[in-house]
């Protein structure tokens, strides 16, 4: 489990159709160990090897295919998150590292000290997203504007845009969506009833 609070940013140092091998400074790196979870831009993946600057994690096809890890490219940043403890503050949201879908940066804008995010949604998720809600978008925990049946929005204020990927975000960028498990399982119990 995660919280959505970002606190390293990584490099995409390598890429095959199994294997991501990522760049980042020695501290996290002093935090891994073989078989360590890690969150990958929202993915929860197991770190394989680490070296001195870079540790690498394997992926299957269900992740490739839910997620936007076959859009990396070598020199991609991503986000990056150890797992909670019993002494993380839970300062985001339940985020699982468990991508519901791949969503689509198609609007971005400066209002003020922030940046207004608009980002496409397939419409089956779109149930789960409420205003004011959370959502982790690659992995950051953020709070939903407003939202339609193909697209929401969130604000960024300016250390989540310095501390996080989004700062090198643009427009047709391919991001991933995890909406809050907490609504899946209370549709689920409902349905059961």
């Amino acid at each position: 489990m995660f919280t959505g609070i970002i606190t390293h940013l990584g490099a995409v140092k390598k890429k095959t159709d199994s294997l991501l091998t990522i760049t980042t400074d020695k501290e996290l790196l002093g935090h891994l160990s073989n078989g360590t979870s890690i969150a990958v831009d929202g993915i929860c993946l197991t770190v394989i090897t680490k070296n001195k600057d870079s540790f690498s994690i394997n992926f299957m096809p269900e992740t490739a295919r839910k997620s936007n890890i076959h859009y990396l490219e070598k020199g991609c940043e991503v986000n990056l998150e150890l797992p909670a403890t019993a002494a993380t503050l839970l300062s985001g949201h339940i985020v699982q590292g468990h991508v519901d879908a791949v969503g689509k940066i198609i609007a971005l804008k400066k209002e003020d000290n922030s940046c207004i995010f608009t980002f496409s949604i397939p419409t089956l998720l779109s149930k789960y997203i409420i205003e004011k809600g959370s959502v982790s978008i690659n992995g950051i925990s953020l709070t939903v504007i407003s939202i339609t049946d193909d697209k929401f929005t969130v604000g960024i204020i300016p250390h989540t845009w310095k501390h996080t990927m989004l700062h090198a975000a643009k427009v047709g960028d391919y991001v991933n969506l995890e909406v809050d498990v907490l609504a899946k399982y209370i549709e689920k119990l409902i349905k059961n009833k």
